[in-house]
């Protein structure tokens, strides 16, 4: 029996394949973490350009509402309490329901931009000598 116990001792050969797998995994960690940090920046980003282009569309359909006289005329209605000079507005002030009872008409008190213009034309009118 002329067999060779072989040993578990590392061989020459173990040792040189260890040393380039090892050469191989620290040149290619460095690429794969930068690889790895651009993709997540680029999905920021994609994230981010969805949300401004939402934006956009939104700011678009809002420009294209202001384009129109309906909403400009809407918009001057319930934020600024206008109306045009033939109509005859109200407007509730307590959330209580309007009284059943017949009341005179009174005449209404110019609104603060009607007497604010009524200003401005009187400092504008030439002043008699």
């Amino acid at each position: 029996m002329a067999a060779v116990a072989r040993s578990t001792k590392l061989t020459g050969r173990a040792a040189l394949l260890a040393v380039v797998i090892c050469a191989i995994a620290l040149s290619l960690a460095y690429p794969v973490r930068e690889y790895i940090a651009q993709r997540q920046q680029i999905d920021q980003l994609l994230a981010q350009q969805q949300t401004m282009s939402a934006q956009v569309k939104a700011l678009e359909a809002e420009n294209s509402k202001l384009s129109q006289t309906w909403y400009i005329e809407q918009e001057g209605r319930d934020e600024l309490h206008m109306c045009f000079p033939q109509q005859q507005c109200y407007e509730v002030v307590s959330g209580q329901p309007a009284k059943a009872s017949v009341a005179k008409p009174q005449a209404a008190a110019d609104p603060w931009y009607a007497k604010l213009w009524d200003s401005v034309q009187k400092a504008d009118a030439p002043t008699p000598k």
